[in-house]
């Protein structure tokens, strides 16, 4: 098995969703965002909300791609594998579901819960990562390190409480397309 890194923990634990990839019968891909993805005891699993297609793919062909990003960090990972569909009663998709309760409410349907056995784990980074040269580490292309080079004046208030930045100033900023007002 495949070790889960911490770094790879982090990026799982701040991602708001992740991407799950199956094949169709028909050889197509399909694709399925997850705001379930969890890791327990260093094993991936997802739970089943609404994604019947996902489910029956997986009961037919195990292969599985998944991709997990930190958009504010703008990099992630890549986990391919095999998608095992547990089955209820598990002992591991008891647990599960009881997670996905505890942090969604008891009323949250699940319907299946599948564990994700990875063959292999990749990095996925921005092309300013790959293609800057002199390369750049991923503290460099936070909004705070981006923004303070653009303007000279970082974004949060250490010793500068005086100093307009945006979090202090009702200013909004546009981040990955999605705006924000920062009060």
């Amino acid at each position: 098995m495949i070790e889960i890194t911490a770094d790879m923990e982090a990026i799982i634990k701040q991602a708001i969703l992740s991407f799950i990839a199956t094949v169709n019968e028909d050889g197509t891909p399909n694709l399925s965002p997850k705001a379930s993805l969890m890791l327990r005891n260093g094993v991936l699993y997802f739970a089943d909300i609404a994604s019947p297609q996902t489910i029956t793919n997986l009961k037919r062909n195990p292969a599985i791609e998944m991709n997990v990003v930190d958009i504010f960090q703008r990099r992630g990972y890549r986990f391919k594998g095999q998608g095992l569909v547990l089955s209820y009663g598990d002992d591991e998709h008891s647990t599960i579901v009881d997670d996905v309760r505890a942090t969604n409410g008891p009323e949250y349907l699940v319907d299946h819960v599948v564990k994700i056995e990875p063959t292999s784990i990749t990095p996925l980074l921005v092309p300013a990562f790959v293609f800057a040269d002199p390369g750049r580490s991923h503290e460099h292309l936070l909004p705070e390190a981006r923004y303070e080079t653009r303007f000279g004046m970082g974004m949060g208030s250490e010793g500068n409480e005086d100093q307009p930045t945006p979090y202090n100033s009702g200013a909004s900023i546009r981040i990955l397309g999605a705006s924000r007002a920062i009060n």
